[in-house]
């Protein structure tokens, strides 16, 4: 069996108790982030266990190994650095490899950044689109955008602190009366939230 487990966002204690004895009882643990793992599982007293990097890079091959694992009847548990692993993360290939193969899978549900930010925005909560990350480039952000603008739902959107004033002058200029907020370290001691229009929003920004 593979277990899919939803790992916390910003605060640690955010772990659920299911998730924690489902990972005492994994025999390994494929993670976005090896050492980032390992720090978080020595912070919830988890003895040592095998680690297995499973990133952008290189989950097409390390797929059929983990798959083969599994088959010989050994448990495993994905995780990403934070949040519910295969949002934006890593996860597609070793899911559609199990159920390929029979592989038995569960999810442990927990912490989601878009389910979170969503809660609190302050936004229209009936209709939602999560959108992931925005194309890097200008001229395939743009279009991106430009094709939603008929949706009828909150927009949501991970996006970089290096790019996030780009992304946000450009909502500035398609949608300037559209309301936006702009959430980080969610759950952390840094948590922040900023609302307002685009360009407000950038204003409060600054550099």
């Amino acid at each position: 069996m593979l277990s899919i487990i939803a790992t916390p966002i910003g605060n640690l204690d955010d772990i659920g108790k299911r998730a924690l004895e489902t990972l005492k009882a994994a025999d390994w643990i494929a993670a976005e982030d090896t050492r980032v793992a390992r720090d978080r599982l020595n912070h919830w007293e988890i003895g040592e266990k095998p680690l297995f990097s499973y990133w952008d890079q290189n989950e097409r091959l390390r797929t059929p190994f983990l798959v083969e694992k599994l088959q010989s009847g050994e448990r495993g548990a994905l995780i990403s650095d934070a949040g519910t692993p295969l949002v934006s993360d890593p996860g597609y290939r070793i899911v559609q490899a199990c159920i390929e193969a029979g592989v038995a899978l569960q999810v442990i549900p927990g912490p989601s950044a878009v389910v979170g930010a969503l809660c609190a925005a302050g936004l229209p909560t009936d209709r939602f689109y999560f959108g992931g990350f925005l194309p890097r480039d200008a001229g395939p952000r743009r279009r991106a955008l430009e094709e939603l603008a008929a949706l009828k739902a909150t927009l949501i959107f991970y996006e970089s602190p290096l790019r996030l004033p780009e992304s946000l002058g450009l909502l500035a200029t398609l949608w300037p009366r559209r309301r936006v907020v702009v959430a980080r370290n969610l759950t952390g001691v840094w948590e922040q939230w900023i609302r307002g229009s685009a360009a407000e929003v950038l204003e409060i920004l600054g550099e």
